[in-house]
């Protein structure tokens, strides 16, 4: 089952302050045993929300919001995309992980919705174009 890890910002991945030289040497040592493992699928850190925007639905309208936005505690700074056999694999890996940013941090663990999820309101229709559309972005991004 799949899990998007999440890494939560704090004031200063919002401040666009980069990370340590060690904590970057810990993180490429704790993704390339995620990656002997079998386990990561993607990850990636992203830049502060002050480069960011959110775009609001209201019924058939949209308001684009440009960053930075105010609720530090609910960003994201990072993220991996795991896969494992269970939530509690995802846990213990994310025990192993350095501190993503040296001080008190928080990691958020998700996971996935799987097409066998969504029952039969996900017709076989639907299955197919879903496969279609994963296929070709696998191609575009290989």
């Amino acid at each position: 089952m799949r899990f998007m890890v999440i890494i939560k910002a704090n004031k200063d991945t919002e401040a666009g302050v980069m990370p340590s030289e060690q904590l970057l040497t810990e993180m490429g040592k704790f993704n390339e045993e995620l990656v002997n493992a079998g386990v990561m699928l993607a990850g990636d850190g992203l830049h502060p929300s002050s480069k960011g925007a959110r775009v609001k639905f209201s019924g058939d309208k949209t308001t684009v919001i440009d960053g930075p936005f105010t609720e530090t505690k609910e960003l994201i700074a990072g993220f991996w995309m795991w896969n494992v056999k269970s939530k509690e694999e995802a846990i213990e890996w994310v025990r192993r992980c350095p501190n993503p940013t040296g001080e008190e941090s928080e990691i958020e663990i998700r996971q996935v919705f799987e097409a066998s999820d969504f029952g039969d309101e996900f017709t076989p229709e639907l299955r197919e174009q879903e496969d279609r559309i994963r296929a070709k972005a696998a191609q575009q991004n290989s």
